[in-house]
């Protein structure tokens, strides 16, 4: 596997770094394991330090690293900026909070005194994706650390400098060595630290294929695992949504990060009343963006993460429009150097169409027109992932009302998708399984360890 830093806009390779040596995992393994074990012994409070001196130097670097970032995958310079933000914040939030949410839970039983421990398991095996290089690290990274976890880290193949970059930094805040470390492996290493008796869990982020070739390495190996996957997610307008607020949400709730986002709205959903109005509106704040250089602070459009990834999108969208699908904007070339995908508006997506039920990975909108709430619902539901969306209405309540009909692990009213520290993320169906972030993400992998006192009655 060749780990390579290439610049989606300019094609430019900006680094090669070496493949990780067997010697080197094992090396990994085991001063992961002998620092679960001092873990063990130490009290949460003291891992807590080392933290706040993580998210200290986030902050403080934050103009690098958002750079690399955005010079290896092509987000834009105000998201890489806003990440980093993101990923101390959500340091913060496990450094302050880890303790008591690790507390002892007592348990009401008349067979005696009786509480469970939330105890650490072990080295934690994460496998993480390119479109949020340091955001994927830090929700495994940050509740494992406090738990007592150590982590071992295989990024994705084209972003290394932003693994490479954290694993320092990580260094720099002088945390205890075996606590994290990021290593170039291959996937047959990768299924070798799986069957390591001294990894005993395995988080990963990434597509269906990923997801379901890691859970089986570790189903065979009876490792726990937390899979966050695709997401085709919904955006449900009803007819008494506040069209001025749908406007302003809907254009960034696709095109953020160039609409590389598992959690991008997807699929809009919008009443019949109200359908061409949408079309138009979307249309307008589709066709104002500004292709260009990703570090411009007046650049909108970022590039899509690699030429692989601008290939595989325009193949869907040539599938979608051979199955019968309408282009209503868009679908254009872009007259620059970089990997640029046009924003696209498809509509007249049937069910035998042959994107009807894949995750497209850019910036690429398909709007349906339905008849009434329950239609909305139901084309929402008609979909194997089940990862987040959004419902629109003046009505608050009845918004809840209708997301909690949809089969999905996250659902937001009035707003697209955000994610923060305290709020749990995940999903259900081909979306994954297990949640990060929140008192959830801290528990993924800990041991609720049963203790009771038959003889205190």
């Amino acid at each position: 596997m060749a780990y390579q830093s290439i610049n989606p806009y300019s094609n430019e390779v900006l680094k090669s770094y070496p493949d990780a040596t067997d010697a080197e995992l094992d090396q990994a393994l085991a001063a992961g394991d002998k620092l679960y074990h001092q873990w063990r012994n130490d009290a949460v409070s003291t891992r807590a330090p080392y933290l706040k001196k993580v998210a200290e130097l986030l902050r403080a670097e934050k103009q690098e690293l958002a750079t690399i970032m955005t010079k290896e995958m092509g987000k834009l310079i105000s998201e890489a900026d806003a990440e980093v933000d993101l990923c101390a914040d959500i340091v913060d939030y496990y450094a302050d909070n880890a303790a008591a949410l690790l507390k002892p839970v007592p348990l009401k039983t008349d067979a005696g005194a009786a509480y469970y421990a939330k105890q650490a398991t072990g080295v934690i095996f994460a496998v993480e994706p390119w479109n949020f290089p340091l955001y994927q690290i830090v929700r495994v990274f940050a509740p494992n650390f406090m738990v007592g976890n150590p982590m071992i880290l295989k990024h994705a193949s084209n972003t290394p400098g932003s693994a490479d970059a954290f694993d320092k930094l990580v260094q720099k805040a002088g945390a205890p060595a075996g606590s994290f470390k990021n290593l170039f492996v291959n996937y047959d290493q990768v299924a070798k630290a799986i069957a390591d008796p001294r990894v005993s869990g395995v988080a990963l982020t990434g597509s269906e294929r990923g997801g379901s070739s890691v859970a089986k390495e570790a189903g065979a190996n009876l490792k726990k695992s937390t899979m966050e996957l695709g997401g085709n997610d919904a955006f449900i307008v009803l007819n008494d949504a506040d069209f001025d607020l749908v406007n302003q949400v809907s254009t960034q709730a696709r095109l953020f990060n160039a609409g590389q986002v598992c959690t991008s709205s997807k699929r809009f959903i919008v009443l019949a009343e109200h359908y061409d109005e949408f079309l138009e509106n979307l249309k307008v704040g589709f066709a104002a963006v500004k292709p260009g250089d990703p570090l411009a602070k007046d650049t909108t459009l970022a590039p899509l993460s690699s030429k692989r990834a601008k290939e595989k999108l325009v193949g869907q969208v040539k599938k979608a429009v051979d199955g019968g699908a309408n282009v209503y904007f868009g679908n254009q070339p872009i007259d620059l150097p970089g990997q640029f995908f046009p924003p696209t508006i498809l509509t007249d997506v049937t069910k035998d169409n042959p994107i009807y039920n894949e995750e497209m990975f850019g910036p690429v909108a398909v709007v349906y027109k339905v008849d009434n709430e329950d239609e909305a619902v139901a084309l929402a539901n008609d979909s194997s992932y089940g990862l987040g969306g959004s419902v629109f209405s003046k009505n608050p309540k009845h918004a809840a009302y209708i997301a909690e009909r949809v089969e999905t692990g996250m659902s937001f009213v009035n707003s697209s998708w955000l994610s923060l520290p305290e709020l749990p993320f995940g999903g259900v169906k081909n979306s994954g399984y297990g949640r990060e972030l929140s008192d959830l993400g801290l528990n993924a992998f800990v041991n609720e360890h049963l203790v009771i006192d038959a003889t205190d009655k």
